[in-house]
């Protein structure tokens, strides 16, 4: 039983970790072949992901009705959205015309773009509390992101045509130059976090730290 609890995902690992490694380096069909045995895993693993999500999901809102903590309202809601949806999918399909895709064309959508067009207003928001000019490098954030903002809303193109040329210039490339940097990190990052994995020094993917 501790094989199985601490020893065989770490072995596991370990050997996945490898062939996936080695095989990038293989020019044949066969690691071609294995590379997509792989992939049809990770979408099957995905799906029962998938359904351990939902279930997780009802129970947690479950629970909070039953135990009538304050606000589960929504979780009623929530409860609700989700049978009928799923009901009217399954039996009437989903596809626009069926009363699943009228409920997502003209309900989800729009809710998704409210919530997003209010998102905006916050994140303005905070860059306005955040962007206090009290130094020079602040200084130069705040005014390269005024005019970014100007810059891509029609009111800027009113203003000045070269705004949205100057707007556009800072994202590609000051702007590039800095996201480019910061995915580069994300990648070492990746492969050390990788390696520690396939070597059994970061096991907290087995809910533990050791």
């Amino acid at each position: 039983m501790q094989f199985l609890k601490k020893r065989f995902p770490v072995l596991l690992a370990f050997v996945l970790g490898m062939v996936m490694f080695i095989r990038a380096f293989v020019p044949a069909k066969i690691a071609q072949r294995l590379y997509e045995g792989f992939v049809n895993w990770d979408l099957v693993i995905l799906g029962f992901s998938a359904i351990f999500a939902i279930l997780s999901l009802l129970h947690y809102h479950i629970n909070k009705v039953r135990r009538k903590v304050p606000g589960y309202g929504y979780s009623v809601l929530t409860l609700v959205a989700f049978t009928q949806m799923l009901v009217l999918g399954v039996f009437m399909g989903t596809k626009l015309g069926t009363p699943a895709g009228w409920e997502y064309q003209w309900l989800f959508v729009p809710m998704q773009a409210t919530m997003f067009a209010t998102l905006a207003f916050f994140i303005a928001s905070a860059a306005f509390r955040a962007f206090r000019a009290r130094t020079w490098e602040a200084l130069a954030l705040l005014i390269a992101g005024l005019i970014v903002m100007i810059g891509r809303v029609p009111i800027g193109e009113w203003i000045s045509p070269k705004l949205g040329l100057l707007s556009e210039w800072i994202m590609q490339n000051p702007n590039m130059a800095a996201t480019r940097g910061v995915l580069l990190g994300v990648a070492l990052a990746q492969i050390a976090i990788s390696v520690r994995i396939i070597f059994g020094i970061e096991r907290t993917y087995m809910g533990g730290g050791d």
